[in-house]
């Protein structure tokens, strides 16, 4: 049996969310695994459809940790585990035990100060593990830069499910909601100063003198959306802007469906950093190109001039160009060619084999 800690799990949603959940799914074909994970409203009727069980652990979130490890470690007294897998160093930190562990990391969580009581904290749960998963080749620079050894590191991007073919309805409903707008560009993502939508909207104030029906469409909240909606005001690009919240993943795959170009050129921001980026490789299933920042894991998720391109996220010139580049001559149809036909290689059908290696050696 493999124990597999988490402190994100559905149905909360998000993409950590989604990728220990498809982890977990995806082992239990081959493995009998059983999930600890962190306590949230309306679980039950999830909890009760999957497969393999999900033990949740409630309380003060400062108390929740020591009560997690303290089951944690009773439960591995008491039975047969061959390894423990986990989402984050911190998942790990108070389990005392000898047996295998596993541990993935995504970028920002072991990104402190060399000497730092966080980076010593990371290390010394990080260099005593098995193997150590990281989501990207920046990540793992980024782990090595920190002081993590080498030797345990190994990258397996984030795996993605196949999409459904989407609904006549929902692709009408877009094509109502846009109208003759076009080109279209789209994020998806939470309003965040690292996500980088504040220099596309400036780049799109230029791109409207070329594209004058041009469209942004914005999906997502977070801290800095009335910041991004105060920018888009004071530069008279309220009919190039649409904002989308609060709406049903089959509208949202809809409106990623009828895009030209998914833009999401990344930066970091103080600590925060885009370790892979899966909004890129969803994009990719709709044979939707991508735009991606240099600094970050968007390398992972995007060969540049073959399922889109890579920019200076901290460059406006460089976003204009990128944008209008793929622009120019329909030349995101190219690449979203390349995109779609690339995309299969982050399956969970292929992705689970490289974790099922790691687990059998």
């Amino acid at each position: 049996m493999y124990l597999i800690v988490t402190r994100s799990f559905p149905p909360e949603l998000g993409g950590m969310q989604s990728l220990m959940w498809g982890l977990s799914r995806e082992l239990s074909k081959n493995y009998m695994i059983k999930v600890f994970a962190d306590h949230i409203d309306d679980h039950k009727d999830f909890d009760e459809q999957a497969s393999f069980s999900i033990e949740r652990v409630g309380g003060i979130k400062l108390l929740r940790k020591y009560r997690k490890a303290q089951l944690i470690n009773e439960f591995i007294k008491e039975n047969k585990i061959q390894g423990i897998v986990a989402d984050h160093w911190k998942s790990l930190e108070l389990i005392k035990s000898n047996k295998k562990k596993y541990c993935l990391i995504h970028g920002k969580e072991i990104n402190h100060q060399k000497g730092t009581n966080l980076n010593k904290r990371v290390l010394n749960v990080l260099n005593n593990v098995e193997k150590i998963i990281a989501n990207s080749e920046f990540t793992k620079n980024l782990a090595i830069e920190c002081g993590v050894n080498q030797s345990k590191i190994i990258v397996i991007n984030p795996g993605i499910d196949p999409v459904e073919e989407l609904n006549k309805k929902s692709l009408d409903k877009v094509e109502s909601l846009l109208k003759v707008k076009t080109p279209r560009l789209i994020t998806v993502s939470r309003f965040d100063k690292r996500k980088n939508h504040e220099k596309v909207i400036m780049a799109l104030r230029n791109l409207k003198q070329i594209y004058p029906d041009i469209v942004y469409i914005c999906i997502g909240y977070g801290d800095e959306e009335e910041n991004i909606k105060k920018l888009v005001k004071e530069l008279d690009l309220e009919a190039q802007v649409m904002f989308f919240s609060d709406i049903s993943n089959e509208l949202k795959n809809a409106l990623i469906a009828k895009s030209n170009i998914f833009v999401m050129p990344s930066i970091i921001h103080k600590k925060s950093v885009e370790g892979f980026g899966i909004a890129y490789v969803e994009a990719a299933q709709y044979g939707i190109p991508s735009i991606g920042g240099k600094d970050g894991g968007a390398t992972d998720a995007i060969e540049h001039k073959k399922t889109g391109l890579i920019c200076d996220g901290n460059n406006l010139d460089d976003i204009y160009s990128s944008i209008n580049l793929m622009l120019e001559n329909k030349k995101y149809l190219e690449y979203g060619k390349g995109a779609k036909d690339n995309v299969s290689k982050f399956y969970w059908s292929n992705i689970i084999e490289k974790y099922k290696k790691i687990l059998s050696n």
